[in-house]
């Protein structure tokens, strides 16, 4: 299908899936320095903490409820109440900062320049650029999280490999993606704003995740759904499409795909996956 960048350009992107896996992807997508301008608007609220405005609020309002949701899973996961974190995609530093407060050493990796001064404004965090994640030692994360963040990642295969270096052998990674498998994606077709050409290159469901963990040394061993992303990607769908009402419409679906998770947890419009690494894997 051809998905529109909403965001910044208003340019058309192509998506592709492979005839063999159904892995599916942007085409033809900027590479390095060229991809950067597709992230420069006020409006990418990942990277931004603009609460005007209804959409905006809804998303912070459910990203502090997130947070606290985020460091339970990440304790029960990891069997540990304190260990050592490495969040790649740190965005603006509230999941970093909310580990730290719990205890947690944790480092932070981000690529825009704009997130990491407001994670230290406001934080105080020191959340290093992309680069550093290649400088860090073997072996010595009990947990790395990616919210969000997979499917921006332009070195996929690299990225899995460094991944299972950085871990400790009882260590898990926790990765956050988008799902169009799910009910809101299958409604919204090429107006699903999670698609959101052409920041993201890949394009995830529970089985394509299954097989790039596996195929890099590791076992999908939970899989969680994230319910409340089908209300604000419903929400900015029905604003791509330019209808009118696009939060009671947003709300609407979202609701529908939250029943629709309920019965079928990978129908959410976006899944936590947890990976252990393979026993005996060296």
């Amino acid at each position: 299908m051809t998905c529109t960048d909403h965001y910044v350009s208003g340019e058309p992107f192509e998506l592709f899936s492979c005839e063999d896996c159904r892995f599916t992807f942007t085409q033809s997508f900027p590479t390095g320095a060229a991809m950067d301008r597709y992230y420069e608007s006020a409006e990418y609220i990942p990277h931004s903490d603009i609460r005007k405005g209804i959409m905006n609020a809804v998303y912070h309002r459910v990203r502090k409820y997130m947070l606290g949701k985020k460091a339970r899973l990440v304790m029960k996961e990891a069997r540990y109440s304190l260990g050592k974190l490495l969040d790649i995609g740190a965005g603006t530093g509230y999941f970093p900062f909310t580990m730290t407060r719990r205890g947690w050493e944790v480092e932070a990796i981000e690529k825009d320049a704009r997130a990491r001064a407001f994670a230290k404004e406001k934080f105080d965090l020191e959340v290093k650029p992309e680069e550093a994640l290649n400088t860090l030692e073997p072996g010595t994360f009990d947990v790395i999280t990616l919210w969000h963040v997979m499917e921006h990642l332009e070195k996929l295969n690299e990225t899995w490999s460094r991944l299972y270096e950085l871990l400790t052998d009882k260590g898990i990674l926790i990765v956050a993606t988008p799902n169009h498998a799910s009910y809101d994606a299958k409604k919204y077709g090429a107006n699903w704003a999670a698609y959101d050409v052409p920041r993201h290159l890949w394009h995830f469901t529970p089985g394509i995740m299954q097989r790039f963990g596996y195929k890099h040394g590791f076992i999908m061993a939970e899989r969680y759904p994230m319910p409340f992303d089908a209300f604000y990607v419903s929400m900015l769908s029905e604003k791509n499409m330019k209808k009118p009402f696009p939060f009671l419409r947003g709300m609407y679906t979202g609701l529908s795909a939250w029943f629709c998770a309920l019965a079928k947890k990978d129908g959410s419009s976006s899944m936590i996956y947890v990976f252990r690494k393979k026993r005996n894997e060296k």
